[in-house]
């Protein structure tokens, strides 16, 4: 009895991580092609019942998570250099391919964190864990592709071989199409004009680089 729940067990995770070749990628496409189609989807997805939610995509944190741990396998790949001096703290973080993936995770998840906070905040919604993870969720679907682009040109900067500017061009690519997606995303949830939605974007971005510096300050002196 027991072998076969094992067997069970390993059906399942078979076929959840091969089934993973085939949403990743189309996830990734709805996101980029339909970002804010993509948001509402997993906005509807939390009043679904708990076993069919994100059937047709994988959920957004483990988007999230799964694109991270890809752009770590390539920046391995890669081979990135560490900044010289490097902190007993960066060796602890980085010299493990987990942690290092783990870390970049928890950073890139700020961005989906700070803005879904300020959202329920202009909405005078009271701030809980339920009202917290629709938001956070449909930010996680837009925080991956900005992991892709910004990660994709730091490991351009690392590579003698490729002009500095292409690495310069992706991430100002992937920043000008995350703002204007954040504050279209703003504008439409609050009922409020482009230009104010698009203050509160920059804003939600500057509090989340902020919190990324607290974080990294004591990393890179420790």
């Amino acid at each position: 009895m027991d072998f076969m729940k094992l067997l069970r067990s390993f059906e399942e995770f078979l076929f959840e991580a091969t089934s993973w070749l085939v949403f990743y990628p189309l996830t990734l496409w709805r996101v980029l092609v339909h970002p804010l189609r993509t948001m509402a989807y997993s906005d509807a997805e939390q009043a679904d019942d708990e076993t069919g939610r994100y059937d047709d995509a994988l959920t957004p944190p483990l988007f999230l998570l799964v694109t991270v741990v890809a752009m770590n396998g390539l920046a391995m790949v890669a081979h990135m250099a560490r900044p010289p001096g490097a902190s007993v703290l960066q060796h602890a973080i980085f010299d493990s391919p987990q942690n290092a993936a783990l870390f970049r995770a928890l950073i890139f998840s700020l961005i989906p964190l700070i803005a879904a906070v300020l959202l329920l905040r202009r909405q005078g919604v009271r701030l809980s864990r339920e009202s917290l993870r629709p938001p956070f969720y449909a930010q996680c679907y837009l925080a991956a592709p900005t992991a892709v682009f910004l990660n994709g040109g730091a490991i351009i900067f690392q590579r003698h071989d490729i002009p500095d500017l292409w690495g310069l061009g992706l991430m100002s690519a992937g920043m000008a199409w995350f703002l204007t997606v954040q504050t279209r995303w703003f504008a439409s949830r609050l009922e409020i004009g482009l230009l104010r939605a698009a203050g509160l974007a920059v804003w939600a971005l500057v509090m989340a680089l902020a919190a990324f510096l607290a974080i990294i300050i004591p990393v890179a002196l420790f």
